[in-house]
């Protein structure tokens, strides 16, 4: 027969034999079998699921593993092996009782899996194979329901219906949920009534009677969530919810006050803000805006608009009030907020409403302009004094004082005693299309009443402006482009202003029309097209063509303006794309840039090095201008066989010789009186230049050159008195013929023009003082 082992277990029972698995279900051997229970009988051994109860705290038997080959002489050995084994479980070795050692926890390990092996003491050989078996943990109601998502808060419309939607609450239980009613959760409200209600099993909670926000704006609600269904021994967990009211506008504005007294001045000008009224609402936020306005009012003369602050309902003046006319008004005003549903308009039926009494008090008034303010429109381009508009005030008092004009801050227009306005500068609209000015009208005989007005003075346009290019054009065209190739798109701008759209009209010049390479069309857009007028262009020949576009606008009168347009001939790639002669442009311009600078330096340099030269030649100057007071003076002496050429000759003789030192000459003591000097200018008519007189004579003239601020710096002194010695001609002179001073008369100088006025002097006074 085979043998049979047997797996006994024990839940809260005693143990059944043989060949039987005790649980609570079990009642007699041939019982039903419970729900997860499972036998299989292999190779004699009988093996099963062990169902241990969780939270045992000491060693408790939890069944018993037996062979049907066991006859009770103890030579068998019963061995346990797998997860848990030697750790948490144990078994008696010669019984097969099976033990747990340590606290088991469901929610932490539900499934033990292990084996049994039985061996022969006397071999040592197992006595039949191993055979695994399933030891499961069975629940008990050992864990509290728990909220998940504390802390709850939640806001509902204030005055919601009963069975509104507030919240929903969940709590959750660790228990197993299969095992009896552990994890089954009954909620309920133990703070919150009446106004709160919660469904037991879902956790909703709903409004069970209305509230108003401005009686209680939030309420705390407590619930309880409790397992097996809120049976005796159930575990239970709370929770609270805030639960807070939103406004509704179901408030209307009242105003506390029912009568308002208010003054006004009446040199009060229009928009004056009089006093304040104030209405109050119980709602907040968006509910509690509110709109003032004028419910009685037959004069029209008073208006309210609204503080978006501070809910205010602000007087203010819609026209201007008299004294002399009316004295006191009398207003009604009403309130009613901003946003009101439909739903709850029934609160909004009547508006609430205040009496205003306002008086106005006498003033001495300033003048008062006949309009609010004025706007006068002028061509620009008008000349000056051209008429602009006229503005006028009168004083409103009795007395009717003259009123005087002044524009303030204007150098554009000016205005007379009659408020005429004129024109002080030429108007160019693309320059300030509007002006914004401001007229004072004063009193003549009182000068603290004034009033101002502004005035608004619009420039028209007339067509003064010509198209032009809309930007700076740089086009290319390849050698080997081909004839109608289009190399360009061009725009253009005006700007004046037109009533209509702007449009312009392209062309060619005449001169280009005829003999260019190039055509333009014009696409009719404000755009032309610029095409080539032939195949083929050599760079060799003409690298640059010039071709001047005529560019005409709708204006009345119509402008044309002649805009050149400058063409590259490139050397494009076989592609035809002319980007490497702008790389080429954009190289050579960094290039020239670059040179443009180091010249500008270079210049600046040398500008600076100038000045510097010019700088030490005055001062080496100012140190030698007159050399006789520091040093030896050296005077050179040159002969020539040549005849002077008179005062105007320069060329007879080298400067640069006459400069030379070749010989040097003791300094002497001169004679500084003039009858002195002009005789002894008369002697050296007789003398060579090696004379001390004539010496003397040249000390003196250099002295007079030194001394004129006229003068040059570099002096040349050409004297011609002594012919020579070794002229081969002999001489012309008549200085030195043999008529003696006497006998030659010198009045015909006088009548020899101003160059020979100087001789004249010199010798035709000296004869007649001789004689």
């Amino acid at each position: 027969m085979n043998s049979c082992l047997l797996l006994l277990f024990m839940l809260e029972m005693p143990l059944l034999w043989p060949c039987l698995i005790a649980t609570e279900n079990f009642k007699t051997e041939k019982a039903k079998q419970p729900v997860g229970y499972h036998l299989r009988v292999k190779r004699g051994w009988v093996w099963n699921q062990f169902f241990v109860p969780e939270e045992i705290n000491t060693t408790h038997h939890i069944g018993q593993l037996r062979s049907d080959l066991d006859n009770g002489n103890n030579s068998f050995q019963y061995k346990l092996l797998g997860d848990g084994a030697e750790s948490i479980f144990t078994i008696d070795e010669r019984t097969g009782d099976i033990y747990a050692v340590q606290k088991l926890d469901r929610e932490e390990r539900s499934l033990y899996i292990l084996r049994a092996q039985v061996i022969d003491i006397t071999t040592g050989r197992a006595v039949e194979p191993e055979s695994e078996f399933v030891i499961r943990v069975s629940d008990i109601n050992d864990n509290e329901p728990k909220f998940l998502d504390e802390p709850y808060e939640a806001i509902v419309p204030e005055m919601s219906p009963e069975g509104t939607l507030v919240i929903q609450v969940t709590a959750s239980d660790a228990d197993d949920s299969s095992t009896g009613n552990h994890a089954r959760l009954l909620y309920s409200l133990l703070q919150g009534q009446p106004y709160f209600s919660i469904e037991p099993t879902t956790g909703v909670i709903r409004i069970s009677s209305k509230m108003d926000r401005e009686l209680q704006d939030e309420y705390w609600v407590i619930i309880q969530a409790k397992d097996m269904i809120g049976q005796p021994g159930a575990l239970s967990g709370t929770t609270s919810v805030l639960i807070k009211l939103s406004d509704v506008n179901d408030n209307k504005p009242i105003f506390k006050e029912s009568l308002y007294r208010l003054t006004v001045s009446e040199s009060a000008p229009t928009g004056t803000s009089i006093g304040t009224i104030m209405a109050y609402d119980s709602d907040i936020g968006e509910n509690a805006e509110m709109d003032y306005s004028i419910e009685e009012d037959d004069s029209q003369t008073f208006d309210i608009i609204t503080n978006n602050e501070t809910q205010e309902g602000i007087v203010i003046l819609k026209k201007k009030v008299d004294f002399e006319h009316q004295n006191h008004y009398g207003i009604r005003a009403k309130v009613k907020n901003r946003h009101v549903d439909e739903k709850l308009m029934k609160y909004h039926t009547e508006a609430s409403s205040t009496f205003i009494k306002v008086q106005v008090e006498d003033e001495d008034e300033p003048p008062i302009f006949l309009l609010p303010y004025y706007v006068f429109e002028i061509f620009e381009e008008n000349p000056h004094g051209s008429f602009v508009g006229t503005v006028s005030a009168t004083d409103p008092d009795h007395r009717k004082s003259p009123i005087r004009y002044s524009i303030t801050r204007s150098k554009v227009f000016s205005i007379d005693d009659n408020g005429t306005i004129i024109t002080s500068n030429l108007l160019d609209r693309e320059i300030n299309a509007w002006y914004n000015l401001s007229v004072t009208a004063t009193e003549r005989h009182n000068v603290q009443q004034f009033s101002s007005v502004p005035v608004y003075v619009q420039v028209l346009n007339i067509n003064d402006h010509a198209p032009e290019f809309s930007q700076y054009y740089e086009t290319y065209v390849c050698e080997n482009a081909d004839s109608g190739q289009i190399i360009q798109t061009i725009s253009a701008v005006d700007r004046d202003e037109s009533t209509e759209d702007h449009h312009f009209y392209f062309t060619l010049s005449l001169e280009d029309t005829n003999n260019s390479s190039f055509a333009i069309k014009d696409n009719q857009d404000n755009t032309a097209t610029i095409l080539t007028n032939r195949t083929g262009f050599s760079l060799q020949e003409e690298s640059v063509f010039y071709i001047s576009i005529l560019i005409a606008d709708n204006g009345i009168p119509s402008l044309t303006s002649t805009n050149t347009l400058t063409i590259y001939v490139c050397d494009c790639d076989e592609n035809g794309n002319t980007q490497i002669c702008r790389n080429k442009e954009f190289t050579l311009s960094m290039g020239f840039k670059t040179e443009v600078i180091t010249a500008i330096l270079i210049c600046i340099m040398g500008i600076f090095g100038f000045i510097f030269l010019i700088l030490c030649l005055k001062q080496r100057r100012k140190q030698t201008l007159f050399p006789e007071k520091s040093e030896n003076f050296r005077e050179n002496i040159f002969r020539y066989d040549d005849e002077g050429g008179g005062e105007e000759d320069t060329e007879a003789f080298d400067i640069v010789e006459l400069r030379s030192s070749t010989i040097i000459r003791e300094h002497k003591t001169r004679k500084t009186t003039r009858a002195e000097i002009r005789s002894l200018y008369r002697q050296s008519l007789q003398v060579g230049p090696d004379s001390a007189i004539f010496r003397k004579f040249i000390l003196e003239k250099l002295e007079e050159a030194n001394t004129d601020p006229c003068a040059p710096p570099f002096d040349s002194l050409q004297t011609y008195a002594f012919e020579g010695t070794g002229s081969l001609a002999g001489s012309l002179s008549s200085l030195g013929s043999a008529v003696s001073d006497q006998d030659e008369n010198y009045d015909y100088l006088n009548e020899s023009g101003p160059r020979f006025k100087r001789l004249a002097c010199m010798f035709g006074s000296a004869m007649q003082s001789n004689t």
